[in-house]
């Protein structure tokens, strides 16, 4: 697992944070599309566990970052789907 990132005393995925961040910065409006969920998703599964911290991590994202409501819709079915077999 790669570094932490605290927010609030909170640990949380630092790679998964930095990731969202590149995703709404810079293009579009802002928002993560269903390619950018499709990233964070990748990124969510890549260790083949699915820790307390990245629960946290994908939780925060969820709240502080905007999403296209398909993005959401998707992203939070495909987590759930993944989540449910470890």
């Amino acid at each position: 697992m790669g570094y932490y990132k605290t927010i609030d005393g909170k640990k949380y995925d630092g790679e998964l944070l930095e990731l969202a961040e590149k995703l709404t910065s810079g293009a579009g409006d802002g928002r993560l599309s269903k390619d950018d969920a499709a990233q964070l998703f990748k990124a969510v599964i890549d260790g083949d566990a699915y820790t307390d911290i990245e629960k946290d991590t994908v939780s925060y994202v969820r709240d502080n970052y905007k999403w296209t409501d398909a993005a959401d819709e998707w992203f939070r079915t495909e987590v759930r789907k993944w989540a449910a077999t470890k």
